[in-house]
């Protein structure tokens, strides 16, 4: 390869989107994808909701990383790991020993699960659902179970509560929070919520903590700092991502909650960028999948030599709990306002208003949601 490649690191929803976009502009710049995993594409949320309806791992994977590198016309070393990255030489080592040089280095690497310190001899026990592979290893442990308890009622907690009740199960919900999505809805949309949860079997514990687990024969005892024991056959952990900062730190890139980019994308570093979980835009992370598809079509321009700052329109999230169909905006948390909120058996409308009357996020529920498109029209958006 006489020409410096495109080098991306991470074969996620950030890194195949970027790869994607700059094929749309440059046919001919050689790109190599380096992968921890089969390197193969699929919707990472898709895993919080694929239980109820039997999807198996190969039915979740969209396509193979044989298929994708013929598609977008890339070389793709997938269980392949970067030991180093240096900047000044521009250059990758492997963990094998092998050097990349690159033209151009993209972070796609994404996050890794929080991992509450519980104490206990059963606390190697806990799973999390990160990956595919997180999620075969969560339909075989869910092999002739019934009681499962999750850690955490944030957004990916609730999904899989929804899910794992649709599928059968008996579901617990453990939290510190008062109330389920507790950074996402104000306190009228949370326990509409919870109810139409409850409703479809889920049980919550709110307002303590996990402390203590042990395996004891067959099932796991945990125990919460209310003191109250809970017996369960799985234990699994929703509290949160934390972006994987490591491999740029031990650089010399700049990371603060993650790794610290312009409105560009750029690390601290020349010719390095960082998109997706992984990357923190003016002091924002923004985990979803529309911050990712507008940061990907932004960089893969400027990866073309087309330097393009990111913009970032209002970008509402759909919380995929069939239960309680939701989706929320949530307001800047530097910007005051109050909530208005109107709520009936049916749903919950909440608007987060501005000092002017301005709208500046909501929180819709139930038949709520039928005015998404409408009050989205009204929103600001996050970064012009």
């Amino acid at each position: 390869m006489s020409e410096k490649p495109v080098v991306i690191i991470g074969s996620g929803l950030a890194g195949y989107t970027v790869a994607r976009e700059f094929r749309k502009l440059d046919q001919n710049t050689p790109v190599i994808m380096i992968s921890a995993d089969h390197g193969g594409f699929y919707s990472k949320p898709m895993l919080s909701n694929a239980l109820a309806s039997g999807k198996t791992p190969s039915a979740i994977l969209n396509a193979s990383a044989e298929k994708m590198a013929e598609q977008l016309k890339l070389i793709i070393r997938p269980y392949t790991r970067v030991k180093t990255i240096d900047p000044a030489s521009k250059t990758l080592t492997l963990e094998s020993g092998e050097e990349i040089p690159y033209r151009q280095l993209v972070l796609a690497l994404g996050a890794d699960p929080i991992r509450l310190q519980l104490e206990g001899g059963a606390r190697e026990e806990v799973l999390s659902v990160n990956d595919l592979d997180d999620y075969q290893r969560l339909r075989d442990a869910l092999e002739g179970k019934k009681t499962v308890t999750i850690l955490g009622a944030g957004l990916i907690g609730c999904e899989f509560a929804n899910d794992l009740a649709a599928a059968g199960y008996q579901v617990r919900v453990i939290d510190i929070s008062t109330q389920p999505l507790g950074r996402l809805l104000p306190p009228s949309g949370g326990a509409f919520l919870q109810r139409k949860l409850e409703a479809a079997g889920v049980t919550f514990h709110l307002g303590t903590a996990a402390r203590h687990v042990e395996r004891i024969h067959e099932s796991l005892r945990l125990t919460l700092a209310s003191g109250e024991v809970i017996q369960t056959d799985l234990l699994l952990s929703a509290v949160g991502l934390r972006p994987r900062t490591a491999l740029a730190e031990a650089a010399g890139i700049a990371v603060n909650r993650g790794i610290t980019v312009t409105r560009s994308l750029q690390v601290s570093c020349a010719d390095i960028y960082a998109l997706g979980d992984c990357a923190e835009v003016e002091g924002r992370v923004l985990p979803f999948v529309m911050p990712i598809m507008h940061a990907a079509r932004g960089l893969a321009a400027t990866l073309a030599q087309a330097p393009t700052p990111v913009r970032y329109p209002a970008m509402p999230v759909l919380i995929k709990t069939p239960a309680c169909p939701a989706i929320v905006s949530p307001p800047d948390s530097g910007k005051p306002g109050d909530w208005s909120v109107e709520e009936d058996e049916h749903g919950v409308k909440a608007l987060f208003q501005g000092e002017k009357g301005e709208l500046l996020g909501y929180a819709l529920l139930g038949m709520g949601t039928k005015e998404k498109n409408t009050l989205a029209a009204q929103l600001p958006a996050v970064m012009e």
